[in-house]
């Protein structure tokens, strides 16, 4: 046990949780799996327990715990059921690192639970920073407490700053693949199914976190995130669209140089990266090879089409609570959208009305932020209902 990391993965049942078993699997000298958590797939949280063999498993929705639990208790694994559970368990005096890889406004919580316990985040949940980015990241320093990004975006503009942290940063570049419908007219747009939403060209995600990709949401709330992680003015960050996901974001100095963080599109290696830090542990993954690309291209990305992108440009902007409604608004709308309840171009006017429609609070607190998210779902989901 002695100099090895001990890690809780919150959300180990979704895309980043899944890779990170894989990534922790792969170093049994350096980390030491202690919590796995999931909300409601049971199934799939008791094979992960069963082979990877954590300490403790947290299943959020209370009436699933009987089958955890029964499942579990001749492998000596502490079952707890429970959201709140979710957040308590990072408090786990064998914790070292806590990976935030929940979906959507449930990780808030659960982060800050894990900040003021002093633990280390690897954070995949960018809505932690979408939400309450201030309270966040004033935390987190007050605490002495890292918040390593995941996102492979983030994780890149991070790498690119390693040992260039006295120079201050003239602008950084967040590339995007554009999505399944790069190109599409508003029109082709208002044809589009879910089942062609959910085919991403380049990566392996949820389906909450596709249907973003493909609306543009997702790099909306990345420029948020990127705001309050590397402590930017949104005038200094820009999105530019890289189909080939090879160049995964890039800074730029006030001398005029620019770094780049490149490799192929595997979610596994900035999960590593986030877990190792500041040690490159070596892999297997499967290497770049600038023949296989003897192309790499760029674009401005189409925000008249893709609104999402302009919407949280302005729900930056605006500060306050605006971005905390407009994930909220989001997360109904995309939800709705997989229901087959509304359109495509549905999702970006719930949006849009929902955070216009939000009371407006200028320094909010935490109590501020859950209000203002529930405002907003009632808000939204008022509209798809209309």
């Amino acid at each position: 046990m002695e100099g090895k990391k001990g890690i809780a993965i919150l959300g180990s049942t979704g895309s980043i949780g899944t890779q990170a078993l894989e990534v922790i699997r792969a170093y049994p000298d350096k980390f030491d799996l202690q919590v796995i958590t999931a909300n409601k797939n049971a199934d799939l949280l008791i094979k992960q327990a069963i082979k990877h063999k954590p300490n403790r498993v947290v299943i959020a929705d209370d009436s699933l715990y009987s089958k955890v639990n029964d499942a579990l208790w001749e492998h000596d694994i502490n079952v707890f059921a429970g959201v709140n559970s979710v957040a308590q368990i990072t408090e786990t005096s064998e914790v070292d690192v806590v990976l935030t890889a929940l979906v959507g406004y449930a990780g808030l919580n659960p982060t800050l639970t894990a900040i003021r316990a002093g633990k280390q985040i690897a954070l995949a949940n960018k809505e932690t920073l979408v939400v309450a980015g201030d309270i966040v990241t004033q935390e987190a320093r007050e605490k002495g407490v890292n918040l390593y990004p995941v996102d492979s975006e983030h994780a890149a503009i991070f790498q690119c700053l390693v040992g260039e942290f006295q120079n201050p940063i003239e602008k950084i570049y967040l590339t995007a693949s554009g999505g399944p419908f790069r190109g599409f007219s508003i029109g082709q747009l208002a044809k589009v199914r879910k089942e062609q939403a959910l085919k991403h060209p380049n990566w392996d995600m949820g389906a909450k976190i596709t249907i973003d990709s493909a609306t543009m949401m997702n790099k909306g709330f990345e420029v948020i995130e990127a705001k309050w992680l590397f402590n930017l003015k949104p005038e200094q960050i820009d999105v530019i669209v890289h189909p080939q996901s090879i160049i995964h974001s890039l800074v730029q100095f006030e001398d005029g140089s620019m770094k780049a963080q490149m490799g192929l599109p595997d979610m596994k290696l900035p999960i590593q990266y986030a877990l190792t830090y500041p040690d490159r542990y070596k892999t297997d993954f499967e290497r770049f090879n600038f023949i296989d690309y003897p192309e790499l291209t760029f674009e401005q990305p189409d925000r008249e089409t893709f609104t999402n992108l302009n919407l949280a440009f302005t729900a930056m902007e605006m500060g306050g609570n605006a971005a905390c409604a407009l994930n909220a608004a989001n997360e109904i709308a995309v939800a709705a959208f997989l229901k087959d309840e509304i359109s495509f171009l549905d999702i970006a006017r719930i949006n849009e009305e929902t955070m216009n429609s939000i009371s407006k609070i200028a320094k909010p607190n935490y109590e501020d932020y859950v209000s203002s998210d529930a405002e907003a779902r009632r808000i939204a989901k008022d509209i798809v209902n209309k």
